[in-house]
């Protein structure tokens, strides 16, 4: 499937009835996984990203060099469309979001997210019309690209919980241009109803971080479109690593193991090219 059409695909998604889940791989690896078992698109974590590669998940954390790194080996590695967290678009000015929306459409993404929160903790939020300015730069630099622009509203995530001030900050950035919108943090079920109803384009809300959990039906029925599951698969993860490695040193013992996905499984949907320097074979 080539760029065109995994942009159509994901587009396409976003379009029809009820709500569909994109998962979020943390690698390669866990992207031939997630591809394999079932779902139609999915989106990078960088929180999911940072702790594989031991960094903490917070701003300037990552680069935005090796993050589209990361990115580039979950696209290559599935024939899925794949959409990027690309953070607060890795600088304050538009033109900066500009260019990583062009960045990230160069390595096969057909989607990402910029967001409104500034890392600064006196001031997380970006003032009002600097976030749609920075949005509409985003929107402008996809707009004869193959890739669908998210916003994100960062209010709840930085102690901000003003419902109404979000909304109109994502109502900002969908005329801005924005195609999907998002506000993670939302406190429960009638704040989402609430914000679906007053906008004008696709909702986001990410599930499996704290909080209230809501299922695929219920969040559907109050008008999401997509679902995500952020950092919560990769920390799933290391959740059974934690377990695994305690009962090791702990116990002793090694029962962790009956629950391991079987080598073969997995050797079955890896990849079998090698590099370029072992293609001869054993020397």
């Amino acid at each position: 499937m080539d760029q065109r059409t995994k942009f159509e695909t994901f587009k396409a998604l976003h379009a029809r009835e009820g709500a569909f889940v994109v998962g979020n791989p943390w690698d390669a690896g866990s992207a031939r996984l997630l591809a394999h078992l079932g779902f139609e698109a999915l989106a990078t974590t960088s929180a999911g990203y940072a702790f594989s590669v031991g960094r903490r998940d917070s701003f300037a954390g990552l680069s935005r060099d090796e993050l589209l790194e990361n990115a580039r080996q979950i696209v290559e590695s599935c024939d899925l469309p794949v959409s990027a967290d690309l953070e607060d678009g890795f600088g304050a000015a538009p033109e900066t979001c500009a260019e990583t929306i062009r960045l990230a459409a160069g390595i096969g993404l057909v989607g990402g997210s910029i967001e409104d929160a500034t890392g600064d903790p006196a001031a997380p939020i970006f003032d009002l019309a600097l976030a749609a300015d920075r949005v509409r730069a985003a929107a402008e630099a996809a707009r004869d690209l193959p890739f669908l622009l998210t916003a994100r509203a960062e209010n709840f995530l930085w102690g901000r919980p003003d419902l109404g001030d979000t909304i109109a900050r994502l109502q900002a950035f969908s005329e801005a241009g924005a195609a999907v919108l998002y506000a993670p943090g939302l406190p429960d079920l009638a704040a989402i109803r609430t914000l679906c109803a007053e906008v004008d384009k696709p909702v986001n809300v990410v599930m499996g971080l704290s909080g209230p959990r809501y299922s695929v039906a219920q969040l559907a029925e109050a008008g999401v479109r997509r679902i995500s599951v952020g950092g919560s698969f990769a920390r799933a993860a290391f959740g059974g690593l934690r377990r695994a490695a305690e009962e090791v040193l702990g116990a002793g013992t090694f029962s962790y193991a009956d629950e391991a996905m079987p080598g073969s499984d997995l050797t079955a949907l890896m990849s079998d090219a090698r590099p370029s320097d072992r293609a001869a074979g054993p020397r």
